[in-house]
């Protein structure tokens, strides 16, 4: 079963590497989707793969890297199909 969500990441999670870093953890997962810095200082991502998979990304995403200090991760549903995992300019 497939599943895609929207993740809105909170706390210091720019200039710690956060979205390198969660590239590799999607690679390693088999999760295809996105992820960009917002000008509000946020982390935005939408995750899509196994429910398994997924899962386990949003867990990782609230805790990121060991430099980031994850404050709240928001989760809603995401949409749109996604053949890799790629970083996208801030927005």
């Amino acid at each position: 079963m497939s599943q895609t969500l929207h993740l809105r990441i909170h706390g210091r999670v720019q200039g710690v590497w956060f979205r390198d870093s969660m590239c590799r953890e999607a690679e390693r997962l088999n999760v295809c989707g996105w992820v960009r810095n917002r000008c509000d200082g946020t982390v935005e991502a939408v995750v899509q793969g196994e429910t398994a998979a997924v899962q386990a990304i949003v867990a990782w995403a609230q805790r990121g890297p060991s430099r980031a200090q994850v404050e709240r991760v928001e989760i809603g549903p995401g949409d749109g199909t996604y053949a890799d995992f790629e970083q996208w300019p801030t927005a």
